[in-house]
């Protein structure tokens, strides 16, 4: 498979964490560590959960990182402008991040420039890092860590 193949895969599966709900076209659910979390310059990393979720919609990638009390940060970029600044280096620019409270709807994206960056996944560590900032200053990042595992025997052509 081309790197350039791998990465729009593990985008798609990474960017289907963030989405809920019945319009998800895809999601997929990472367990892990999270080692940072930054809401609105408020660094809440002892607060944050170990699973993040990537979710694709439409043409939307989303990277939610969900904290122990149940508040969900996304960071929401249009998967068509994926780029890989490296062979294992994909980015994804960011435009949109939110929040939701724990029992409440999601709150209204707001408007922000940044990206996410993950490696490629391998067996090892894998890891997700996003940050933006809003046009009032403020500044949202989040990186998690998760262990990829080898994957069973794979079919041989």
């Amino acid at each position: 498979m081309k790197a350039s193949s791998r990465i729009a895969c593990i985008c798609s599966a990474v960017a289907a964490l963030g989405v809920q709900g019945a319009s998800a076209q895809t999601a997929l659910k990472l367990e892990g560590a999270c080692e940072s979390l930054v809401v609105a310059g408020k660094d809440v990393s002892a607060q944050c959960g170990p699973v993040l979720t990537n979710g694709v919609a439409r043409n939307r990638t989303t990277f939610d990182f969900a904290t122990k009390d149940g508040q969900v940060i996304s960071f929401s970029g249009n998967g068509a402008q994926q780029e890989a600044t490296e062979e294992t280096d994909p980015l994804q620019p960011i435009n949109v991040v939110s929040e939701s409270k724990a029992g409440s709807d999601v709150g209204a994206p707001v408007l922000a420039i940044g990206a996410c960056r993950f490696s490629t996944p391998e067996p090892g560590r894998t890891s997700i890092a996003c940050e933006a900032k809003t046009a009032d200053g403020k500044i949202y990042s989040g990186t998690f860590v998760t262990a990829a595992k080898a994957a069973h025997a794979a079919p041989t052509r």
